[in-house]
C-alpha cells in the first residue's frame, strides 16, 4: 500500500501542470488498473482459444487418439465450433467480393435518378423545393455535358443553405439529394452525415479543429449537413467561443475537398440568415437557399393518414373530420416555430398511447379493435398535446437562438422575488449572458417594528 500511495503522489508531482485534472488522479489511477487487468483476461482467453483450437487440429502425419485433451475455456459453449464458422463467414465474405459476382452488384445497384425523382415527387408538399432541386440536377447534368465537349463553365458552387422551421422535410430532401449526386456522378460515395454543433465544437482549445475534421472526413464523397448551423456563431457567446473555430475549419475543408464534399447548413429562417452574413467565407461558399414553408392543414392530415395507413390503424369517418379539423386549429394558430411534420407525429403517437390503453381494458379484442381508432382516442390525444405545449408565455420565445438567455433571465426574475436583492440582464447587453445584481438593504428590526 505505502508504494502505491508513492507512486500516486510520485504522479501527482509529475502531472502538476495539469491544473484542473489533478482532482481526479485517483480515479485515473484506478482506471489504469482497470484497463490492466482487463488487458490480462483478454491475454488469457486467447490463449485459452488457441488452445481449444490447437486440440481440433492434431499435428500432420500424428494419430488423433494421441492428440492431448485440449483445456476447455468454458463449460458454457465449446470456442473451436464458433472459430469454424467465423472461418467460413470470412470465406463466404471473401467469394461475396469477388469482381465475377454479378448478383451481388446486381443487389448493391444504387438507385437511378428517375427513381430517386419519384421518391422526391412522392413527398406531403414541398412544390418549390422540388422544382428547385429538379433544375439544379438539370444544371448539373448540362455541366457535365459541357465538359464532355470541352466547353468551359463558370465556377459553381453546391453548397446550401436550408431555412425553414423544423418538421418540414429538410433532413429527407438533403438525403434524396446527395443520393441524386451519386447518381450523376457528382459525388463518389452519396452518404449523408448528420451533425449540429456538439458533433462540431468540443470543450477545450485544440479540439474544436480536430472534431470538426473528423465530421469532414466522414462526409467526404457525400453530404455533411449542419443541423441548426446558426449555434456555431451564436449571439450568447463571445470571441473566444469555439464555435468560430469551428466555421474557419469547416471552411478550409470545404475548399480542400470541393470536388468531393457538399456542405448543407439548416436552421430557422432568420439566425441563419445571420450566421451566413457573420462570415465573409460563409456568404461566397453557400449562395443557394432552399426555403421550406409550413405545412398547410391539408398537408398536416396527409402525413398524419400515411402515418396511419402505414401502421395499419383506420379512422373512423368522425375520427377523421376531427383531425382535419385538429390540424386546421393548429395551422391557423401556429407559432413563428411551427413543428409542422414534428408535432403530427407527436400527435399520432399519442393516439397509439390513448388506443392502446383503451384496448387494454377490454375483456375481449378483435381484430377490428387492435385496428380502428375511434374520435374518443383523437380528442384524449388532443388533450394530451396541449398539456404537452402548455408552458408559461414567458417562456415562449420566437428567436431561438435567444432561447438560453431569456429563459435565464425568467427565471432568475422569479427566483429574486424571493431574495433580499434584485437580479437583472443588463439593458446595455441585451444579448449577454451576464448577469448583474442590485442589493437592497435588508429590513431592520425597527422597520417590522
Amino acid at each position: 500500500m505505502d508504494n502505491i500511495k508513492n507512486d500516486k503522489q510520485q504522479l501527482e508531482r509529475k502531472l502538476k501542470p495539469a491544473g484542473a485534472y489533478i482532482d481526479s488522479l485517483s480515479d485515473f489511477a484506478d482506471l489504469l488498473g482497470t484497463i490492466k487487468q482487463a488487458e490480462n483476461a483478454a491475454k488469457e482467453l486467447l490463449e485459452e482459444t488457441a488452445t481449444a483450437q490447437a486440440a481440433t487440429k492434431p499435428a500432420k502425419g500424428e494419430p488423433t487418439a494421441k492428440t492431448p485433451a485440449a483445456k476447455a475455456p468454458d463449460a458454457k459453449a465449446p470456442a473451436a465450433p464458433e472459430d469454424s464458422e467465423a472461418e467460413e463467414s470470412r470465406d463466404d465474405s471473401k467469394q461475396a467480393e469477388a469482381p465475377s459476382s454479378p448478383d451481388a452488384q446486381t443487389e448493391e445497384k444504387a438507385p437511378t435518378v428517375e427513381e430517386l425523382l419519384e421518391k422526391l415527387d412522392e413527398l406531403v408538399g414541398l412544390d418549390n423545393i422540388k422544382q428547385s432541386v429538379k433544375s439544379l440536377i438539370n444544371y448539373v447534368k448540362v455541366r457535365q455535358l459541357r465538359v464532355d465537349e470541352e466547353l468551359p463553365n463558370p465556377p459553381l458552387s453546391l453548397h446550401m443553405v436550408f431555412m425553414g422551421n423544423p418538421g418540414t422535410g429538410k433532413t429527407t430532401v438533403a438525403r434524396i439529394l446527395s443520393e441524386l449526386y451519386r447518381a450523376i456522378g457528382v459525388l463518389s460515395k452519396g452518404q449523408l452525415i448528420e451533425v449540429d454543433r456538439s458533433g462540431l465544437v468540443a470543450g477545450f482549445v485544440g479540439q474544436t479543429a480536430i472534431k470538426t475534421t473528423d465530421a469532414v472526413k466522414s462526409a467526404l464523397g457525400g453530404i455533411l449537413f449542419i443541423d441548426e448551423a446558426y449555434s456555431l456563431a451564436p449571439e450568447v457567446f463571445g470571441g473566444n467561443d469555439f464555435g468560430r473555430e469551428a466555421i474557419e475549419t469547416l471552411l478550409k475543408l470545404m475548399e480542400d475537398n470541393r470536388d468531393d464534399l457538399i456542405v448543407i447548413v439548416a436552421g430557422y429562417g432568420g439566425p441563419m440568415e445571420r450566421f451566413i452574413m457573420s462570415n465573409p467565407g460563409l456568404e461566397s461558399r453557400f449562395n443557394r437557399y432552399f426555403i421550406f414553408e409550413d405545412y398547410n392543414s391539408d398537408e398536416l392530415y396527409s402525413i398524419f393518414d400515411a402515418m396511419c395507413r402505414k401502421s395499419e390503424y383506420i379512422l373512423a369517418e368522425d375520427a377523421a373530420e376531427f383531425a382535419r379539423g385538429h390540424f386546421r386549429e393548429i395551422y391557423e394558430n401556429r407559432e413563428d416555430n411551427f413543428g409542422n411534420a414534428r408535432h403530427v407525429r407527436n400527435f399520432f403517437e399519442d393516439i397509439v398511447s390513448v388506443h392502446s390503453d383503451r384496448i387494454s381494458a377490454l375483456e375481449g379484442h378483435t381484430r377490428e379493435d387492435l385496428t380502428n381508432v375511434l374520435r374518443e382516442d383523437l380528442e384524449k390525444a388532443a388533450d394530451l398535446l396541449r398539456r404537452e405545449y402548455d408552458v408559461p408565455d414567458e417562456l415562449m420565445f420566437t428567436n431561438p437562438v435567444k432561447n438560453r438567455i431569456e429563459t435565464a433571465a425568467w427565471i432568475v426574475e422569479e427566483i429574486s422575488r424571493e431574495l433580499p436583492f434584485k437580479c437583472y440582464v443588463a439593458e446595455e447587453y441585451p444579448t449577454s449572458d451576464r448577469l448583474e445584481v442590485e442589493r437592497t438593504p435588508l429590513p431592520s428590526s425597527s422597520d417590522n417594528e
